[in-house]
């Protein structure tokens, strides 16, 4: 039986009249707003949206965006250098910071993904020289990241370091310097300008490899002084899904660093798995991948029992899937909304989890002191006195003792 009395604390609150004398005998009510525990999803229906430039394009993804926002509070946008700057300059950083800005309105997080990556890299870095592209690549977390500074709390540094200096698919600026540098030096130099840039974001390694490799990476960062504030886990579930065993496995190998662990990248599809024999996931996409009832049901029962394991793991502080809707990456039956944006058993099922099982909302008596407690999950919160609604921001921290509230 998974336990998570962790991610629950309390706070005893303190209820005052305008003369400043305790309120007593008054009725509250008090409701979880916003969790502290990231419950996240690739926005990138929600980019569509805000990018869309037809009325037929905003029709087929507003109603996408908004089963979006109705469930989750954490978002990861794509800032793939070869997309984001397509030819040198041209960089598209209003399209982006638009759809920013709808997302942390209501209080969801932004995670940039990735800033270093010799996948989808910029082609036109290849005409310059080994340490010319350094100082671009450097630039470019410089710019990235100062520009979404108190908006983009969350970053993706580097993304899949393992494979990095062997990968021969194709030539890439970002394999040529992890090859002249060095791995460890290529991770030091990107999270040191990335802490420069902004000093309070999360700086995030990640990669699909969960071996022992990677592992060995983190810890050659750590004794190296790479200021990593979480670990990415990426877990694309194509070719069926790992299980329990296997998820407490990759658990139990990271949780040695005592760093926050973040399933950053989730799939688990509703058709049928993709063949054993496929080494890279990319060289699977089919014209045809179809989302079957059989499949729905088998892919909400796996994803509550992933989250279930993931949330109650004290380390694990984050959790996100891919695709919200089909046929996204490799046409896969990915989502949790079918392709006509119609919502799965998943997508109910986490709204069950997130919206009401690991939720908190009661009704309360204040003593003669005006105090109650407030108990129930972590994050933010709001307290309604006689009809008038109080917030009570926890800022990533433990429930504290005595807050007082007053009627002004």
């Amino acid at each position: 039986m998974n336990n998570y009395e962790h991610r629950k604390a309390r706070k005893n609150i303190i209820i005052t009249d305008v003369d400043g004398k305790p309120a007593s005998g008054r009725q509250v009510i008090v409701k979880l707003e916003n969790h502290k525990f990231l419950f996240g999803w690739g926005a990138f229906d929600v980019l569509a949206y805000t990018d869309a430039d037809t009325d037929e394009k905003k029709e087929l993804f507003a109603p996408r965006a908004k089963k979006w926002e109705e469930l989750f509070n954490y978002g990861t946008l794509p800032f793939y250098w070869g997309q984001y700057e397509p030819s040198e300059g041209d960089v598209r950083q209003d399209r982006m910071m638009k759809c920013v800005d709808r997302i942390v309105k209501d209080g969801a997080k932004v995670k940039g993904h990735p800033l270093c990556w010799h996948t989808v890299c910029a082609d036109w870095l290849l005409k310059y020289s080994d340490e010319e592209i350094m100082q671009k690549q450097l630039d470019r977390i410089t710019r990235e990241v100062s520009a979404f500074k108190g908006k983009v709390g969350l970053w993706d540094v580097i993304n899949e370091t393992v494979i990095m200096p062997d990968f021969d698919r194709y030539d890439n600026a970002v394999t040529r310097l992890c090859r002249h540098y060095g791995r460890i030096p290529l991770i030091k130099s990107v999270f040191a300008a990335a802490k420069a840039a902004d000093p309070h974001a999360v700086l995030l390694i990640n990669d699909f490899n969960t071996s022992e490799a990677y592992a060995h990476v983190i810890e050659e960062c750590l004794e190296a002084g790479v200021p990593i504030d979480a670990i990415g886990i990426q877990s694309h579930q194509h070719q069926g899904y790992w299980g329990a065993e296997k998820l407490e496995n990759v658990l139990r190998r990271f949780e040695r660093f005592g760093l926050p662990i973040h399933f950053t990248e989730n799939t688990l599809i509703s058709g049928k798995p993709m063949p054993p024999e496929i080494v890279d996931l990319n060289d699977f996409q089919p014209e045809s991948w179809d989302s079957l009832p059989e499949y729905e049901e088998q892919q909400k029962n796996q994803l509550e029992e992933m989250y279930r394991i993931l949330f109650a793991h004290p380390l694990v502080e984050a959790v996100t899937g891919w695709d919200l809707t089909d046929g996204g990456w490799l046409n896969a039956p990915s989502g949790i909304l079918r392709r006509d944006g119609s919502p799965k058993p998943s997508y109910e099922m986490l709204k069950g989890l997130i919206k009401k099982e690991w939720s908190t909302e009661y009704s309360a008596v204040t003593d003669d002191n005006g105090c109650f407690e407030l108990c129930g999950f972590k994050g933010e919160y709001s307290v309604t006195v006689d009809g008038r609604k109080y917030t009570l921001m926890n800022n990533g921290n433990d429930i504290e003792e005595g807050l007082q509230l007053s009627e002004r």
